[in-house]
């Protein structure tokens, strides 16, 4: 499994003990107001989508990092790559994305977390296009997307529970372009 750090943080594989601090940050539902129609995940779902999240780097060599502070070893949430297959009319696409515990919010941590998951995918893993899918309302998720330099393309609803997002993206170019590498 790849470990990446930052100046604050570790992306790291998730174990078997993160199911706690995951399940806590899914049953919170101010950190799931803007996911899919916005319900809590309760500990067996959480820990459906710990095991997803494992099978997913297995399977195509890249994924969702544990996220945790360096300095107190605390997980916080997660940040990477994905496939949005929820949203089918932007397949095939890789999603960059983040899920931080309330806690954790107004410090830079999904910035910081999510610009180290996206250079991994563009220079790492040789990735030509990266988009991130948000609620419209999501105005926290739009500053990082801002700051990771993608640029908002369109708004669709997505299938299922109808809810509005807007899809950003950026290219390798682009972010060369931008970020150098």
């Amino acid at each position: 499994m790849i470990t990446l750090e930052t100046d604050r943080l570790t992306l790291r594989g998730w174990r078997d003990d993160d199911l706690d601090a995951l399940a806590a940050m899914n049953a919170d539902p101010e950190v799931m107001r803007y996911i899919m129609d916005g319900s809590v995940r309760d500990r067996r779902q959480s820990a459906e989508g710990l095991q997803k999240m494992i099978a997913n780097w297995e399977e195509r060599g890249y994924g969702l990092f544990a996220v945790e502070v360096r300095e107190t070893g605390l997980l916080i949430g997660w940040a990477g790559l994905t496939v949005p297959d929820f949203l089918p009319e932007v397949m095939p696409a890789v999603e960059i994305g983040w899920r931080l515990d309330r806690g954790s919010w107004g410090y830079g941590y999904a910035t910081e977390a999510a610009t180290a998951a996206m250079r991994f995918g563009f220079l790492d893993r040789g990735l030509e296009r990266i988009i991130s899918v948000r609620h419209v309302e999501n105005v926290r998720s739009a500053r990082v997307m801002e700051k990771l330099g993608l640029s908002r393309e369109f708004d669709t609803v997505v299938p299922g529970h109808h809810q509005p997002v807007a899809v950003h993206a950026i290219t390798r170019g682009q972010y060369r372009a931008r970020f150098g590498g």
